[in-house]
Formats: structure tokens, sequence, C-alpha cells
């Protein structure tokens, strides 16, 4: 189906709205991004993209310049908490030339985003907080301040939240996971190297990468709790509460803590992949249809790689109804398998009995050692999918 003069809403501004709504412009659709903030900006810090993820921006046309803003990834570590000893390590080089890994700073993906949409004639309004949907032939967004917006399609990108979710599927209430997460940025004067560092300790780790030329390093902290903690990352915490924590941790997370003087911390919740991705002209997308822990670093990725599929499937199917079943045919199983993965990765970061951490990490190193290429082959589903390229 042509998507020339197609009129279609995306609720959200975030990383996976931007993405879709330029790759539903650069088809032909008029497409109009409705954000609640009064800015497109982003508050959050650093993210991972991975070579999946490089395969949308380079399909968009925005590989060169987001790597003018970023730094290629050559590995990474896992260490363990006391000293820093290396366990083993992931060589990112090993994936090839044409299959980077970079730490982006949200911020520049963002601002990148946006200037290409705007370029491509998308309508970016701010201040547009959608508060109920009704989907249709001509799906209807209510927003807050009481106008309605109707379209031929409402892609919803809209996070946790989603008005277009809850509609779709119902209310669902997530549960708290018992760990919340710290995030800082910190000057680089450690002359951390181009590698993500998780220093991995008793009910806790450590993760840290450079960003913006190694200007900058990222800091994501993470610690097993018993009381509830209110879901949300744009939460301020006193960094003495952070430093208290991992205070005896060792390698170069005591001087990172040292440096670091405003912090966030949020709640970490566990949602279901929603059943229901879409509805009549109505399609959910990102966090909105499949949230995910950060222990894989692949959500704002996977949000990418639906803005692809969903853009392809409306591009080649001859009707929404069975294009929006195609999108979610399409990525349904792939994003269970990664909210899986990353629910099971913070037990193999955390183990607290030192005798099974010590095997476990021995086994790791062992393996590291002797087959460096089946360690890092194990993700090779996740790295070297291309959504550009599978149909």
């Amino acid at each position: 189906m042509a998507l020339l003069g197609m009129n279609i809403a995306v609720l959200g501004g975030g990383i996976g709205g931007l993405t879709v709504a330029l790759a539903l412009a650069q088809r032909g659709a008029q497409v109009t991004v409705l954000e609640q903030a009064e800015a497109i900006n982003e508050v959050g810090a650093g993210i991972q993209v991975g070579p999946n993820g490089i395969c949308v921006m380079r399909a968009l046309g925005l590989e060169q310049a987001l790597a003018a803003s970023c730094v290629k990834a050559k590995a990474v570590e896992l260490r363990d908490y006391k000293r820093g000893d290396l366990v083993t390590k992931l060589d990112l080089t090993q994936l090839g030339p044409d299959q980077p890994y970079y730490f982006v700073h949200r911020a520049d993906l963002i601002n990148l985003l946006a200037e290409n949409c705007r370029a491509a004639g998308v309508s970016i309004r701010l201040l547009q907080k959608a508060v109920d949907l009704v989907p249709g032939a001509r799906p209807e967004v209510q927003l807050v301040q009481g106008a309605n917006v109707k379209a031929d399609l409402v892609v919803c990108a809209d996070g946790l939240h989603s008005v277009g979710r809850k509609v779709l599927n119902g209310a669902s209430a997530p549960f708290f996971t018992g760990q919340v997460a710290w995030r800082a940025t910190v000057p680089n004067h450690f002359g951390h190297q181009a590698v993500a560092q998780v220093h991995m300790g008793p009910k806790r780790h450590v993760v840290s990468y450079p960003l913006r030329g190694g200007e900058l390093v990222n800091l994501v902290a993470v610690q097993e709790r018993g009381e509830w903690a209110e879901e949300g990352w744009a939460f301020q915490d006193d960094p003495h509460n952070l430093r208290r924590v991992f205070s005896d941790f060792g390698g170069d997370v005591p001087g990172l803590l040292t440096a670091t003087t405003e912090v966030g911390l949020w709640g970490l919740f566990r949602h279901p992949v929603a059943k229901r991705w879409f509805g009549e002209n109505v399609a959910l997308l990102g966090d909105a249809a499949h949230p995910t822990l950060p222990f894989m670093a692949q959500g704002a990725v996977m949000a990418m790689e639906d803005a692809w599929v969903l853009a392809d499937s409306l591009a080649t199917c001859e009707d929404n109804a069975a294009a929006l079943a195609m999108y979610q045919g399409r990525r349904f199983a792939r994003v269970t398998k990664i909210v899986e993965t990353a629910n099971g990765n913070a037990k193999k970061y955390h183990l607290s009995n030192p005798i099974l951490r010590k095997a476990a990490h021995g086994a790791m190193r062992a393996l590291g050692t002797a087959a460096p290429a089946k360690m890092l082959g194990q993700f090779d589903w996740i790295y070297r999918h291309d959504v550009t390229k599978s149909a």
C-alpha cells in the first residue's frame, strides 16, 4: 500500500516515535508527532546502539551523522566488584567493520532524529498530552486540553504508561522487581576506554562507558532492595546514597562515584509484553508494547527496529489491517525473547553466594579465554539481525 498522502499521528517524541515518524515520512506519509513535553529533548543519558540498531539508522540515511557524535565501542568487559578484576570480555570488533556498536548520548540521538524529521516534513507539536484514544476508520486522539486529533492511523510510541496500550489491552499492574537503578554522567577524567565495564557484585552491579567522543562517562548502578520505589527515571537522589551502597566496589568504580554530583534514581518494574499491538488503525510501538529491563541494552534499539518494521509493513501491504497484523507477527517473538533474556541477566550479575559467584566467574573466564568467538557468538541472534533486510 502506498503511504503517499496518508495522514498518521504519532504519540510520543522519544526515540521510537521520532524514528517511526521519519521512516513513515520518507515513504510519503503526512506525519504529525504529538509530544506532551514543552520541548523535544532527553533528560536521560547514555544508551548502547548495537549493529541491529545501526542497520535502521543506515537505512534512514543517518549512520554517518550518528557516528560523528558517538563513541565506537571496542568491547564489553565483565569484572568482579572487589578489585575490578577482569572476568571475561566480549570483543565487539569481531562483529566486523560493517557491524559497528556505538555508545550514544540519548540527547544527541533525539536531536538528530528530530532535525531530520522536520527536514522530511514531519510536524512536531509540543505540549500535546493524549488522555484517550478511540480506534476506528478514523481513529481519534483526545488531548488533555480538550481538543481531538483524527488521523488515518495512530502510532502509540508513548512509553510505559501508553494510552493506546490501555485501550487495546486493558489496565495492567506492573510489579516492582526489587531493584532500583541510579543514572549519572561524569567528566571522563579517568581515561575510560571505549568499552562498557560491568562490575558485578552481590545483589548489585555498576555499568560504565564513555559518551560524546570520550568527554563523559555514563554510569548506571543497580541494587536489589526490598522496599518499593516509584516507577520512573526522573527522580533525583543524593549522590551520598549511591556512594554508600557501592562503597565496597573497587576498580574504576570509586573514582566514578566520587565524581558524581547529580544522580537520578528510579525503580525497575516488569511489565508483560502486550498481547495486542494493534486495533483498528492503531498500533503500539516500543515500550508501549514491550517494556524491558535495561540488562541487555536493547530497549531503544527494539523501538528503532519496531519503527522500521511498522513502516515497511504499511508500505508493502494492501491495507492497514493486514499491515498491522504483519507488524506484530514480525516482531512479537523477537522482542519477547529480548525481554526474557534481560530479565535473566540481573541474576547473572548479582550472584551473592561467594562459592557460586566464584564458580560462575571461573566458567565465564574459561570460555572467554578458550573460545572468545563463541562467547560473542551467543549474541548473534541479537546483533546480526537486520530488520531492513528481513521480511
